[in-house]
């Protein structure tokens, strides 16, 4: 998986090129990470790559033609079917769903707005797509660029353990993660439940599949409106309530 990022701010991504998942996914070869800052392709003395809107308003644009030069330069290093994607607030928002669904893809070029943004040009003539990391403004792209590649890059096989270790995770079956639990036995008086210590694997699972539901109810019950319920899940769901109301 081949990474072209488009930012004026290139040092801000050795918080992953030299840590952690990504890192990891370089040193073996099955990640890499080219960064092409836009100052490099101006033609003033000071490097200039934003200016004042057109028809008035506050903050500066970047600019069209140092954003164009460098996706044309980075896309030169890459193979056919590149997606080019554009870190936007006005972006679909990402999630496990659509990052599953793009962990597919091999070759991709990040381009990293700042100020209020790039000139609408540079999207209409050279982005496949915008995406969101949230409804909320980052002071630059930079921060949603390493989110959506780090998340994409624990996708890939074998890298962060196995398929399992992924598919338990928050999102990857539309439900939250059931609560987890370590050593030791009791954190200021409060035990581990006592399933967890049974052994019995069967028994674990349920209970885990009815603690992820009732998370994902108390926390997030807007995602058990989309997803369509078993009817084990829905009566487990159901003794969850129970459950709580009792407390």
């Amino acid at each position: 998986m081949h990474f072209n990022i488009i930012s004026i701010f290139p040092k801000m991504f050795d918080a992953i090129i030299k840590y952690g998942i990504v890192s990891r996914a370089i040193k073996k070869n099955i990640i890499s990470i080219k960064i092409w800052n836009p100052r490099d392709y101006t033609y003033d003395k000071y490097h200039t790559i934003d200016d004042r809107p057109y028809g008035g308003g506050s903050g500066m644009l970047m600019k069209a033609e140092p954003l164009l030069i460098a996706i044309e330069h980075a896309k030169k290093t890459t193979q056919i079917n590149t997606k080019i994607i554009y870190l936007s607030p006005q972006g679909k928002p990402l999630n496990q769903k659509s990052v599953s669904k793009l962990s597919k893809i091999s070759n991709f070029i990040l381009i990293c707005g700042r100020y209020k943004g790039i000139d609408e040009r540079v999207i209409h003539s050279s982005v496949d797509e915008e995406w969101s990391i949230g409804d909320y403004i980052t002071t630059g792209g930079e921060l949603p660029a390493m989110i959506f590649i780090d998340t994409l890059s624990r996708l890939i096989p074998n890298l962060i353990g196995k398929k399992i270790y992924i598919e338990e995770d928050s999102f990857c079956n539309g439900l939250l993660d059931c609560p987890q639990y370590t050593r030791p036995n009791f954190i200021k008086g409060i035990p581990v439940p006592k399933i967890l210590l049974s052994g019995h694997h069967l028994k674990i699972k349920k209970w885990k599949l009815k603690q992820s539901l009732g998370a994902t109810w108390l926390k997030r019950p807007d995602l058990l409106k989309v997803i369509k319920l078993s009817e084990e899940q829905k009566t487990l769901l159901s003794e969850f309530k129970k459950d709580w109301n009792k407390k």
